[in-house]
């Protein structure tokens, strides 16, 4: 099943996300070879650089395998997220065969 996690970044968030970046992005690549990976990608900010979140949609058994898998992420460790919400996903567009 699908899951979306949707984070948003605790103000300030350029430095610590710069430094965790590269551990957090292998854990995408990692998904992404395992075909799990729908898409992922930052939210940046509207008028000014940096960040305001992140989201990230990829196949997990059940929510709570979800919910830990986000719970690992280098950037909450980083103290990068200031929130974290994992529910489920239905891809309706693009159609998936």
């Amino acid at each position: 099943m699908l899951f979306a996690i949707i984070s948003q970044d605790v103000e300030d968030s350029l430095a610590a996300r710069l430094e965790a970046r590269p551990a957090h992005v292998e854990r995408l690549k990692a998904l992404d070879a395992q075909h799990r990976l729908t898409l992922a990608g930052p939210h940046p900010h509207a008028s000014e650089e940096g960040f305001t979140g992140s989201l990230v949609v990829a196949e997990f058994a059940d929510l709570a395998t979800a919910q830990a898998w986000a719970a690992e992420d280098p950037y909450v460790a980083a103290g990068v997220y200031a929130q974290v919400t994992v529910k489920p996903f239905k891809q309706a567009f693009p159609a998936q065969g």
